[in-house]
């Protein structure tokens, strides 16, 4: 068949997929992100004051300009990604993993850290395997051990600072618990009341689950993030605290301690959700929530930290390609 012109012919291509476009992109996904963690961060300012504004501040405003060295004068390359505003969203993780009152310096190490190592080392964003804002946390939890467990009482902008070993947060209660069978200790356990509204000492992203189940519903809700992850973590934190009981304490109290308090909110709604460093499909996410759930109640029941929810994460980050070889076949494919 004679093709009569030019345009007939350009009829003929075909592209690759995709070939219809929903106008989602990175941009407008990491801005939802950020407003579903504006509730919780706004309650953390107001429990902790100045050192939350001080510290999320200095957190982001790093991350971004380290990003945006490395990929001017060590990448070379001139199209900038701080536009994106993946790496303003890694800072606010960052700082939300951090108590108020640590040293700004820190602060510093850890944001070089989470951009520089966590993901500008592996080529930037969409090519690190695992979450970088939990690569600086954790980088400072075993660098600066003392300053990372040193928590703020909940105190709006009068907050005074005690050491999580005087009994600051919830969790090193519920250890002492699980490990000794002293029940003497709950009554220095905040009401539940004041867990779900976030009166209790923490990190900023410790202080109120009410806020962070609005963001993370939000998130479900517009698509950003599915069900599976966050719901599988959930389940599972809820079953192992149910079977794990301390003698003398109710089943049901046990549990809502165990959800209400730490990371468990923060991390199943918005670290564990990474695109990047979760898996593809809906098994996929479940097992891999799952996973985490256990891991960071075997840390919570029986590891040396009273929190495990940053290292459960990185270490289900590390099983991601494994778990993303398991696909529904394509059609007319035969199982191998």
């Amino acid at each position: 068949m004679k093709i009569d012109n030019y345009l007939d012919m350009k009829q003929l291509i075909v592209a690759p997929a995709p070939h219809a476009h929903s106008g989602d992109s990175v941009r407008r996904n990491m801005l939802l992100v950020i407003l579903a963690l504006l509730p919780a961060y706004v309650v953390s300012v107001l429990e902790f004051g100045w050192g939350a504004l001080i510290t999320a501040a200095i957190s982001v405003c790093v991350c971004v300009l380290t990003e945006w060295v490395i990929s001017r004068y060590l990448l070379k390359e001139h199209k900038q990604t701080i536009g994106d505003l993946s790496a303003v969203l890694t800072g606010l993780l960052l700082a939300f993993n951090l108590p108020s009152s640590i040293d700004w310096w820190i602060v510093v190490i850890g944001a070089i850290v989470a951009i520089g190592v966590g993901k500008m080392s592996f080529g930037g964003l969409g090519q690190n395997p695992f979450n970088p804002a939990l690569v600086g946390r954790v980088f400072l939890l075993i660098s600066f051990p003392a300053q990372m467990t040193t928590w703020p009482i909940a105190n709006g902008f009068a907050t005074k600072y005690i050491d999580a070993e005087t009994g600051a947060t919830p969790l090193y209660y519920l250890k002492h618990m699980m490990k000794t069978g002293d029940l003497s200790v709950m009554e220095n356990l905040p009401a539940l009341k004041d867990a779900f509204l976030g009166a209790m000492g923490g990190s900023l992203g410790e202080v109120c689950a009410l806020a962070l189940i609005i963001g993370g519903l939000f998130l479900i809700c517009t698509k950003v993030i599915t069900w599976h992850i966050p719901v599988s973590i959930i389940a599972t934190v809820a079953l192992f605290a149910w079977i794990a009981t301390p003698e003398g304490m109710s089943s049901g109290e046990f549990v809502a301690y165990q959800l209400l308090s730490g990371g468990l909110m923060l991390g199943a709604f918005f670290m564990a959700t990474d695109y990047v460093t979760s898996p593809m499909t809906a098994w996929g996410k479940i097992i891999f929530g799952i996973g985490i759930g256990f891991i960071m109640m075997v840390i919570r029941t029986w590891g040396a930290y009273p929190e495990g929810m940053s290292f459960a994460i990185l270490i289900m980050n590390a099983c991601v390609p494994l778990l993303n070889k398991f696909r529904p076949t394509r059609f007319g494919e035969k199982r191998k």
